[in-house]
């Protein structure tokens, strides 16, 4: 393989990611809701003047959410190809996707609060507290 089909075959492949997290974004209602909340813990974490670490565990946290719900997605396809019809183990498959999705963003309000929780309720607290 030659560099220049090498650096083709990198372009092709963010093309078929885009395209992914397209499709995603295109077919999954939760993964708006993930997005809306995502942006709002970005501006909260902005407005309290979050260390790195803290943006850094959050960050983190979000792509994970975000993982979970586009690896749903493949599964819930690939099953959907492999088995068209009703099929109990079909059923077991998307059932475990979606609650490793669920597990994600349960984690993910867990982390929030730890994260988020202690300067907010000083920020607000301070408001009404003089």
């Amino acid at each position: 393989m030659t560099f220049k089909e090498f650096i083709y075959s990198r372009i092709e492949s963010f093309g078929h990611a885009f395209r992914g997290w397209w499709y995603v974004l295109q077919t999954q209602h939760n993964a708006w809701i993930h997005a809306v909340v995502a942006m709002l813990v970005f501006i909260v974490a902005f407005w309290l003047k979050l260390p790195a670490r803290d943006w850094a565990i959050l960050i983190l946290t979000i792509t994970m959410v975000f993982t979970a719900e586009f690896v749903n997605t493949a599964i819930e396809a690939v099953v959907d190809l492999a088995s068209p019809q009703k099929h109990p183990l079909a059923k077991v498959g998307k059932d475990v996707g979606a609650a490793a999705v669920l597990i994600a963003a349960l984690a993910a309000v867990l982390i929030g609060l730890l994260i988020l929780g202690p300067p907010l309720w000083e920020k607000l607290s301070s408001w009404f507290v003089e």
